[in-house]
C-alpha cells in the first residue's frame, strides 16, 4: 500500500511543479509587456505570477487515524501537494524613464513589469530539479516493485 502512496505522492508533486514551470515560463515571456490590463483609463504592466503549493489535506480516514496514532506524531498523514492557487507579486513595477515610449505618462516614465529575470531563472532551476527528483522517485519505487514480483515468481 505504501508503494502506491510514493506514486500517488510524486505524481502528484510532478503536476505541481509543471504548473510551476508555465507560470514561470509566462513570467519570463511578458518580461518587457507594458500593457498588461487597462485600469482606470492605463494601461498597466504585466504582473508576476507565482504559484503557491501547499501539501494535500486529507479528510482523516480510518486507516489514516490508526496510522497516526500508531506513529504518535499528532500529524494527519498527508499524500502529496497540489498548487492552492496563483498570486500576482505585489511589488511595485519598475520605471524606466522613456519619453518617446507610447506607454510613458506625463513625466515620461515607463511602468515595466515587476518581473526580474535572474530571479525567474534561479525558480526554473529548482522548479526542473524538484521535477526530476521526482521522476527519479517513481522511477525507483517501479523498479522496486517490479523486482518484489520477480521475487515472487
Amino acid at each position: 500500500m505504501a508503494l502506491f502512496g510514493s506514486f500517488d505522492s510524486s505524481a502528484s508533486a510532478l503536476t505541481a511543479n509543471r504548473l510551476r514551470l508555465d507560470v514561470i515560463s509566462s513570467n519570463i515571456s511578458n518580461a518587457n509587456t507594458t500593457r498588461g490590463e487597462y485600469v482606470n483609463g492605463r494601461w498597466q504592466p504585466y504582473k508576476r505570477k507565482v504559484a503557491i503549493i501547499e501539501p494535500k489535506k486529507e479528510t482523516l480516514s480510518f486507516q489514516n487515524f490508526l496510522q497516526t496514532a500508531a506513529n504518535k506524531t499528532g500529524r494527519t498523514v498527508t499524500n502529496g501537494v497540489r498548487v492552492t492557487r496563483i498570486m500576482e507579486d505585489r511589488t511595485e513595477p519598475k520605471r524606466m524613464y522613456d519619453p518617446t515610449h507610447p506607454d510613458a505618462d506625463a513625466r515620461g516614465y515607463v511602468a515595466f513589469p515587476n518581473v526580474d529575470i535572474l530571479k525567474e531563472m534561479v525558480d526554473l532551476m529548482s522548479t526542473i530539479r524538484a521535477y526530476e527528483s521526482n521522476v527519479t522517485a517513481i522511477n525507483a519505487a517501479k523498479a522496486m516493485a517490479t523486482k518484489a514480483l520477480e521475487i515472487g515468481k
